[in-house]
């Protein structure tokens, strides 16, 4: 007789300094099923996952792991008894191989004159047939750091799966993957639901929940609200769930009427040869420009070179008619232009310093007086204002932004560009990894910096949302532009014809 439940977690409690982050949680997982753990950003669904994964400790309540009571000290201790975990931000050691990154703390050991060493060539053939196995197109010996997002994705995936765990969690894993990467990342979960696994598959993504889940948990502000079948749930019913309020629509009405031409761009190539070449785009005052293709298209090189970041071998750039030469970011930034980069990590936030200081990075010299006091009083105040108007979920200001959950983390350097007050906001995969709730915020703010007379860029690789909140969508195919669609006439079928028209 089969077991009911592989995994139970029954109320569960943890506190952080200020906050309780979960408050009395139940989850029983089935073995081979997908069960979606759902919620907005710090409803505690990846804090739930750490007390499981050995990050943290619960402060009461116990974990049931075939019908035993198990409680792991440490991660080494939980992927032992067959507990796996994909996280939502990647933590790979990016300059060794990607066989290496697989087999970390567990690579073989062959003799050699009586001596302990790695056998590197079995360690190569393991990762081979693994990554075959997965059809992941990635060489064993490559080193991680010269991978794409996506592909460091994979190497993590092919990770959690080497473990022959009895759970996988995976914690937004598709957040960086194009639709045909996440296609065969829905082809491996299947094939581990027939091998028995259970995967606990944490997601925003409503479309991905209905098509992937057996069972949905969400839950709310650190709270259990409730568990159904995947098939007894629509799209609305789990967003109204989530909130605790309807949502009416998923895009705000806009008001913003584009102008006059703001920045020129003309011929930007890039000092790579394998990345963008001739681009050509004009930016309006007032406009919310798309910017849609697939992986590897080169949309962020480009942004990334537009704020001097990266350098071009040939190209202009004009600001208001006037040719302006940005070679770095404080260039760009005296010119009024902030980007919001994708990889909020590892290149947006400063992980131990407070929500406070994080706000105020791109912002100091505004609250300088006497040329090296800073005005804490006015800075401080401006800094609760974005705070409150983000509705950035914090214990306080003073709080480490290690601590926020990932959507609070992006909404924070939303509003450190907010309060630079920029003419220009480019803004790299804005909503990457935020709940449904917090996206509608975030789209509300854009949507009003527009309406502002502000110019936005913003690159995005969800479909909905580069159609809904574009006034045109420049498609980019292998670092070329491939075409420019008025927003009012986009589609997906368009757009995704000339995101592979040089393919």
């Amino acid at each position: 007789m089969q077991q009911e439940y592989v995994l139970e977690m029954k109320n569960i409690c943890k506190s952080f300094p200020g906050v309780k982050a979960l408050d009395d949680i139940t989850l029983k997982i089935r073995p081979g099923t997908v069960h979606a753990l759902v919620g907005e950003n710090g409803a505690g669904k990846s804090t739930l996952m750490k007390c499981l994964f050995g990050i943290y400790i619960p402060d009461s309540g116990e974990v049931i792991l075939d019908n035993k009571k198990v409680q792991f000290k440490n991660t080494k201790d939980a992927l032992a008894n067959g507990i796996s975990m994909i996280q939502q931000e990647l933590q790979p050691i990016p300059y060794r191989t990607v066989m290496e990154n697989i087999w970390l703390g567990r690579f073989p050991i062959k003799k050699f004159a009586g001596i302990s060493v790695v056998d590197e060539k079995k360690m190569y053939k393991d990762t081979e047939a693994l990554l075959e196995n997965l059809k992941l197109d990635i060489k064993p010996d490559v080193l991680v750091a010269k991978l794409s997002v996506s592909q460091a994705q994979g190497v993590e995936i092919a990770k959690a799966v080497s473990y022959n765990s009895k759970v996988i969690v995976m914690d937004e894993p598709t957040s960086s993957l194009t639709d045909n990467e996440v296609d065969n990342l829905f082809r491996i979960i299947r094939e581990l639901k027939s091998q028995g696994v259970a995967v606990i598959y944490i997601s925003h993504k409503m479309e991905e929940i209905k098509e992937i889940a057996d069972d949905v948990t969400i839950m709310r502000d650190g709270r259990y609200i409730g568990t159904w079948g995947a098939d007894e749930l629509t799209t609305d019913m789990i967003i109204s769930k989530m909130v605790g309020r309807e949502l009416t629509s998923r895009f705000p009405e806009r008001e913003n009427t584009p102008g006059e031409t703001v920045m020129r761009i003309e011929n930007f190539t890039s000092i790579n040869p394998k990345s963008f070449k001739n681009v050509s785009f004009e930016l309006r005052r007032g406009e919310i420009l798309g910017i849609g293709g697939l992986v590897g298209a080169q949309r962020t090189e480009l942004v990334e070179a537009i704020f001097g970041l990266r350098h071009i071998s040939s190209g202009k750039l004009y600001i208001n008619d006037k040719e302006i030469k940005i070679k770095s970011p404080v260039d760009a930034k005296e010119q009024g232009i902030a980007l919001l980069t994708e990889e909020r990590r590892s290149t947006g936030i400063f992980p131990v310093l407070s929500v406070a200081d994080n706000v105020l990075m791109a912002s100091i010299n505004k609250y300088v007086k006497h040329k090296f006091i800073l005005n804490k009083k006015k800075s401080l105040k401006d800094i609760k204002i974005n705070i409150d108007k983000l509705r950035i979920k914090t214990p306080s200001y003073k709080t480490q932004i290690q601590y926020l959950s990932g959507g609070n983390q992006q909404k924070v350097i939303f509003s450190r560009w907010l309060l630079m007050d920029p003419d220009i906001l480019i803004l790299d995969e804005p909503t990457r990894g935020i709940d449904v709730g917090a996206k509608y915020e975030i789209y509300t703010i854009i949507a009003d910096l527009a309406k502002q007379g502000k110019s936005i860029i913003m690159i995005s690789s969800e479909m909905p949302e580069l159609i809904g909140m574009s006034d045109r969508i420049m498609v980019m195919c292998s670092g070329k532009v491939s075409g420019i669609i008025d927003g009012k006439d986009a589609n997906q079928e368009d757009i995704m014809k000339l995101a592979t028209k040089f393919a």
